[in-house]
């Protein structure tokens, strides 16, 4: 295989990875809480023996959150909440693993417990599930994260958390993410500079116009390099058919 293969192999094969993931953002533009994924990509310079012009490669070196602020939609509802600042909500799932997310859209579950409606117990400031009594009326959370009852009475602080290492969690879908086996369970550290607003949503921060440009200029790049690799292949043909006939 020539140069020309590798290099239109290695770009290909990068293009290939972006899409995944700008198709990823797009479909979930509408999330909330969601963070859009980008992908990090490094030239590698491969210097030829006896040439002077070095053969350019494309490396795929992972990906990276966006952390940015979603913008905050205002919903109405006693359940909704906001983050406004870098803290994470913590939450329990059906399969009782600890995940973290953004996505402040709260129902009380048949248990009167306080859940996402996905299903995924939301946990207190100490990192357990939140048991809402049933005669608690409209409650009020206050930016801190407190929950009172209709009557002004506390039930339970919203659980905000600082997650420093969050670009190396997994995505669990939902906007959600686990901690992977080689971290560790980490420490529930409380989220001091974020606030907690009531009756508001956190969108995705995903802005569909730039990420569908992405899109198109992604398929123009893996264009080019399948483009690449045909002509490669034609100029060996072509090479083997000259020879045959000599």
């Amino acid at each position: 295989m020539d140069n020309s293969s590798y290099v239109s192999l290695s770009l290909s094969s990068v293009m290939r990875r972006s899409m995944d993931i700008t198709t990823h953002n797009i479909a979930n533009a509408n999330t909330a809480g969601f963070k859009g994924e980008h992908a990090v990509f490094e030239e590698y310079l491969h210097k030829q023996p006896g040439k002077r012009d070095d053969v350019s490669f494309s490396l795929d070196k992972g990906s990276y959150m966006d952390l940015s602020q979603g913008g905050l939609v205002e919903t109405g509802s006693s359940l909704d909440v906001a983050i406004q600042g870098d803290g994470w909500m913590a939450y329990e799932t059906p399969e009782g693993r600890t995940t973290y997310g953004r996505d402040g859209r709260m129902v009380i579950d048949q248990l009167g417990n306080l859940s996402t409606t996905s299903g995924a117990l939301v946990l207190d400031a100490g990192g357990t599930p939140i048991a809402v009594p049933p005669a608690s009326g409209r409650i009020s959370i206050s930016e801190d994260g407190l929950i009172s009852d209709a009557n002004g009475e506390p039930i339970a602080t919203i659980g905000v958390f600082n997650v420093d290492d969050i670009q190396a969690y997994e995505r669990l879908g939902n906007g959600m993410f686990g901690v992977p086996e080689s971290l560790g369970q980490p420490a529930f550290n409380q989220a001091l500079d974020t606030k907690v607003i009531q009756g508001f949503v956190e969108q995705s921060n995903v802005q569909p116009i730039v990420e569908i440009t992405r899109m198109m200029e992604v398929q123009r790049a893996y264009d080019r390099s399948i483009k690449l690799s045909e002509n490669g292949h034609e100029l060996t043909r072509n090479a083997l058919s000259k020879l045959g006939r000599a």
